[in-house]
């Protein structure tokens, strides 16, 4: 048996919206430690690796290790369906073809089910190896989308360049070129000194 609650409903919506755009099908694996996917693109280019930790969800439980294959374009429609204030609860029992989406209202005025098949997916998991990188860069997300589709509507790939000023991102296409430059700033640095 797979129950999980998440309150934080709009965080599955937006991981989902992310990713369905380079995986089209894949395995959401489910064990004691939390809900993970891991899924090359069909071009074999990039690998998406998630995990939602079992702390993260208000109520967890997975019985025994499960897979459950999905088409990630209508887990995405089906999670559309959620207010972005919503409660989800995933469901599946053991040996099942299905899994159940159910979405409450915050003030519980509105219980939504949905039910989707599953698929048989065969993947292999891919080890990741520990790296050592020359530069790591945080920023918000929201940050690094407006960049890059600043940059779209100029040229279609865009290089990402470190330097001890910041970070630089360039283009170039057939109406010009363009660069934008992100200075390091200190609040962060302060912020990451914090005592936890």
């Amino acid at each position: 048996m797979l129950e999980l609650r998440l309150v934080q409903g709009s965080l599955l919506k937006k991981v989902l919206e992310a990713i369905k755009e380079l995986v089209t099908d894949a395995n959401f694996d489910c064990s004691g430690t939390g809900f993970s996917l891991q899924a090359m693109d069909s071009s074999h280019v990039a690998l998406v690796a998630l995990l939602l930790r079992s702390e993260g969800f208000e109520h967890y439980r997975c019985d025994r290790n499960l897979s459950m294959g999905m088409n990630l374009g209508n887990m995405a429609k089906m999670l559309r369906c959620a207010g972005n204030d919503d409660i989800i609860t995933i469901k599946a029992d053991d040996g099942s073809d299905t899994v159940t989406f159910m979405f409450e209202s915050p003030n519980q005025d509105k219980i939504a089910d949905f039910e989707m098949k599953l698929m048989d997916i065969d993947s292999e998991h891919l080890g990741i190896p520990d790296s050592e990188y020359q530069a790591i860069v945080r920023m918000p997300s929201s940050e690094f989308s407006r960049i890059c589709k600043d940059l779209s509507s100029i040229g279609d790939t865009v290089i990402i360049s470190v330097t001890k000023e910041g970070v630089k991102f360039s283009t170039a296409g057939d109406i010009g070129t363009a660069n934008i430059v992100c200075r390091q700033n200190k609040t962060v640095d302060k912020l990451r000194n914090l005592p936890l």
